[in-house]
């Protein structure tokens, strides 16, 4: 029997168990093994962006040096494929392995915290209209453990939302594609574009290593391939070397266009990071949120599970302002007019200093 049981074992999850690990007795499943044989690794560029930089450092974390990775980058290069602009600006985003940074966050939880990697939740049920039982798979087998609180922490496509929470809104969901190429350019920046033709939300390239990831984020139709093709034609013609194509992934992603999208739980089930909603609707940028997130409802928790919900949904209400904030910026972002009379001012925006030699 477990006070709380977390499914999901990413940022989200893993920083509440850490965080929740002196009062509570904890069983957290996550489905990837994290060894190298496993292919279920997360589809994400593996960017730390400012507001997450903030929370680890409110956290007292440092991210080491095995999760960095080559460059560390100072710059985005917007280009704006609907008015032929392109712009640079400052901003410092940490560069590192996605998949280290977990494992390292999995590995910050203490010892008395019960982890489950290769573990996959399957369903619930409420016994006696008190306590939860979880069923879920262990290394092929199937498994039951009863909690008073169960956390959904497993990202845009919750299985625990989708069960529990179906008939609430729920954000416009995109595919995100991403694919690896070995490249010999150096390419310092992050790359941010803008292209209605390919999404009306946005595309990046991001240097990691000897690679170049290209990625997007689409409408999850069958037309989605063929856009994402399109885009790697488009940035061929505008200069990008694109090479040899060492991986492929796909992912799920919420865009909450409002904060109705965003569920907190109820007084059995709390979700917390992507699958509560919690996700940048300008920028799919979900660190932070899950950082957030988790520590409001840690603090929800700090007195006790009876009433957290009500706690919790307070304390989210600085997200959920901050989710209404980066709306109003996506419709300057993501309106091709606005967005030009934007660009087209310059504002905070840099050159850059190309010497030849």
């Amino acid at each position: 029997m477990y006070d709380i049981i977390i499914v999901g074992g990413g940022p989200a999850g893993s920083t509440l168990a850490r965080l929740l690990s002196r009062n509570y007795n904890i069983l957290l499943l996550e489905k990837r093994s994290f060894e190298k044989s496993d292919i279920r690794t997360k589809c994400c560029g593996g960017l730390i962006a400012p507001d997450a930089q903030l929370m680890l450092a409110k956290f007292g974390l440092g991210v080491p040096k095995e999760v960095l990775q080559t460059p560390q980058l100072f710059a985005v290069r917007a280009i704006d494929f609907d008015n032929s602009i392109e712009r640079y600006y400052q901003r410092h985003y940490i560069n590192i392995d996605r998949e280290e940074f977990d494992k390292w966050l999995i590995r910050s939880i203490p010892s008395q915290v019960d982890v489950l990697t290769n573990s996959i939740y399957k369903s619930l049920e409420i016994v006696g209209n008190k306590n939860i039982k979880v069923k879920f798979n262990w290394n092929g087998k199937e498994y039951k453990e009863e909690c008073k609180l169960l956390v959904g922490a497993d990202g845009a496509f919750s299985k625990v939302r989708r069960q529990n929470f179906n008939n609430f809104l729920s954000p416009k969901l995109y595919i995100a594609i991403q694919e690896w190429f070995e490249t010999s350019f150096n390419l310092d920046y992050y790359g941010a574009i803008f292209d209605r033709e390919i999404t009306d939300f946005y595309s990046w390239t991001i240097p990691k290593e000897n690679h170049l990831i290209i990625g997007t984020a689409l409408v999850p139709n069958k037309d989605a391939l063929k856009k994402f093709e399109l885009l790697k034609e488009k940035l061929k013609i505008y200069g990008f070397k694109i090479e040899k194509m060492t991986k492929r992934c796909s992912a799920y992603i919420f865009r909450p266009t409002s904060v109705r999208h965003i569920i907190t739980g109820n007084d059995k089930i709390a979700l917390i990071g992507e699958a509560a909603g919690f996700i940048s609707p300008s920028s799919a940028e979900g660190l932070s949120f899950a950082f957030r997130s988790a520590l409001a409802l840690a603090k929800a928790l700090e007195s006790g599970i009876d009433g957290y919900d009500k706690r919790y949904k307070e304390n989210v209400k600085t997200l959920k302002k901050s989710i209404l904030f980066k709306n109003i910026k996506s419709v300057v972002m993501y309106n091709p007019v606005l967005r030009r009379l934007v660009m087209k001012t310059g504002l905070l925006s840099m050159d850059i200093e190309k010497y030849f030699y």
